[in-house]
Parts: structure tokens; sequence; C-alpha cells
């Protein structure tokens, strides 16, 4: 029996084969979870609606998070279909391209208007629509946020003021829906190569430098985010909420990278 057996679960930010999103997904299906998807438009529509059909779903609901009605009709599509749901996992983020070039200093009033709507005020929306779909239930909601949030990395600009912000907004609605019994967390992901990660400038040089430095020297998988999904979702998680979790080969824990000489000694006096 998987541990998510019987979960009805919402995947939201799906792009193809390389999103965290489908890794999640992929992990909750192998765990017995139910799947419904979205997709934000039609461009995405035939590519979300193949990989639902891989992991056994033909719930497949459009829904841009910029509109309310579309977040009030995803929970309407959902209630139809299904008498509850117990699982968010929200991983949607967005800034226009032209965000990540030059430094925040440069960041649009435009462009972090959108990002913050986006990345951020969706998870709130989305939260308060859906809640009552998990009446009667405990429910667990994720979000997918990354280290820059926490330090300065080069070109994530507006995007690392929008991760702080909603691993911010993660701490406050954990407050406000455990009255409801729910919990909600987040998962800060080392960086992968997705389609949104090469909006990034210089992102095989950001990649590169996470592999020098964090303690495994190799990059995470979608598959490794999964799996801590999976934990994060299901009842042996039932007392964490509020928490920013990293998976991310410990990278975060650094301060100064070690040669490899000093490496390799450490590993001789072993």
């Amino acid at each position: 029996m998987g541990l998510l057996e019987g979960k009805k679960a919402l995947i939201t930010g799906v792009a193809n084969e390389r999103s965290i999103a489908y890794g999640i997904a992929k992990a909750f299906y192998r765990e017995g979870a139910q799947l419904a998807f979205t997709y934000p438009n039609d461009k995405l529509r035939k590519r979300v609606e193949e990989i639902a059909q891989e992991l056994g779903s033909d719930l497949v609901i459009r829904c841009d998070v910029s509109y309310d009605e579309d977040i009030h009709a995803l929970a309407e599509v959902l209630r139809r279909n299904w008498e509850g749901l117990d699982i968010l996992v929200h991983s949607i983020a967005f800034a226009p391209k032209e965000e990540f070039k030059g430094g925040v200093i440069d960041t649009t009033r435009e462009g972090f208007k959108v990002a913050l709507d986006i990345s951020v005020y969706s998870l709130i929306a989305m939260t308060r629509s859906l809640l009552p779909l998990m009446e009667g239930r405990k429910g667990s909601i994720l979000t997918l946020s990354y280290y820059g949030a926490e330090k300065v990395v080069p070109h994530y600009n507006v995007m690392g003021i929008a991760k702080a912000a909603l691993e911010c907004t993660v701490r406050y609605l954990a407050y406000d829906i455990a009255k409801q019994g729910h919990r909600i967390n987040a998962i800060s992901a080392g960086p992968v190569k997705t389609l949104a990660a090469y909006s990034i400038t210089g992102f095989h040089l950001l990649m590169e430098h996470t592999v020098k430095v964090n303690p495994f020297r190799r990059a995470i998988t979608i598959e490794e985010v999964g799996d801590a999904a999976v934990f994060l979702c299901s009842d042996w998680a039932r007392a964490i909420t509020g928490e920013v979790v990293h998976v991310d080969n410990g990278y975060h824990i650094m301060g100064v990278m070690g040669s490899e000489e000093e490496a390799r000694g450490e590993d001789d006096r072993r």
C-alpha cells in the first residue's frame, strides 16, 4: 500500500517530463494518489493531457492563476468530479524574461507586479478557493521555492524576491489553515534543467557552481524532489507545517567550497 493511497491530489505547473511538478506527480502516482492536473493556456494543453494519461488521469483543467474566475472554476470542476481534495501542489512561478537580465535595480514596476502576482498571490488565492474541498480531511499543500529566496543568486533578480515572499506566505498560511486541521510546506529544490530555468541568464554556470559546491558533488533529480514531496504530503509528516525543506544535496549548508585536494585528503583520513 502506497503512502498516498486513496488521496486525491491536484498538480499544477507541469510543462513537460523535465518539470519538477512532473517528478512530484510521478512519485504521487507510484504511491497510490489519484491525480488531477491544470494547464495555464492552450499551448501547454496537449503536453499536460499526455502526461495526465500516462499517470492514469483524465482530469485536466485549464486554470490561468492571474484570473480569479479561473481559480473559482477550477474548484467547481474538482467539486463536480471528486467528493473532496487532499493535496494541492503549487508549482507555479513566472516573471517576464526581461526581468532576468541585468540586476534587481533594473526591475520594472510591471515585471514586479507580475512576478509577485503569479508566483505568490496565486498560492493564497488557490488555497482560499480549494480549502472547502478539504473539509473533513487533513489537507496538505505544497509549494516550490529556491535558495535565491535566502541569498543573492545573480540574475535570479525579482524571482528571488518573489520566492522570499512565497516562503513567508507559507508560514502565515500554515497558521491560518491549521485551525481547520490542514498543513502547508515548501520544498526549496536545487537547480534543475527545466524550461523555466533557462530563462535565467547564465543558468548553466549556476548549475556548474552548485554541483561543485554541494557535498555530494552532483545535481539533484526531479525524482528526489518527488520523493520528498510524497513524505511531506503523507501522514508521516502530519506534525510538519510551515517548513521550507531543502532538497539540494546540502548546497545550502556550505559556506566556502573546499578544494578537490582537501576533499581527497579527507577521504584518505577515513
